[in-house]
């Protein structure tokens, strides 16, 4: 996938434009929430050696939050690595050159749906 077409999902499903919240970095893009600002997708750029490889070749990686239950559901194979730059335990990073349409835009939803603002008791 492309970082192109995760932005137009995130558009088409969501209603949301990429944020670029960090001074002078217009790579790094922040997809929010629209009623709780809430980050649900974080998209960088980053090198592949920062997920082991033995390439320095930058890629687009996004960053989604999950919930518990589904963490270990998905593998390298897919494109999917514990978080980079993020708290391991709720976030995934995702390869999008190397992960298939079908398990970014599953795992968008899922970020989308895990962070959400938590119904009132």
């Amino acid at each position: 996938m492309t970082k192109q077409s995760f932005f137009e999902i995130c558009l088409n499903n969501y209603g949301t434009m990429p944020d670029y919240p960090f001074d002078e970095d217009f790579k790094t893009a922040v997809f929010r929430h629209s009623e709780n600002r809430k980050w649900y997708a974080i998209v960088m750029s980053v090198s592949r050696r920062k997920f082991g490889f033995e390439s320095d070749e930058v890629i687009d990686v996004v960053n989604l939050k999950l919930p518990v239950e589904m963490f270990g559901s998905f593998g390298k194979g897919e494109g999917v690595y514990p978080a980079y730059h993020m708290n391991k335990l709720h976030w995934i990073s995702v390869i999008l050159p190397d992960a298939t349409d079908d398990v970014v835009e599953f795992l968008v939803n899922a970020s989308f749906e895990a962070s959400k603002r938590k119904a009132k008791r």
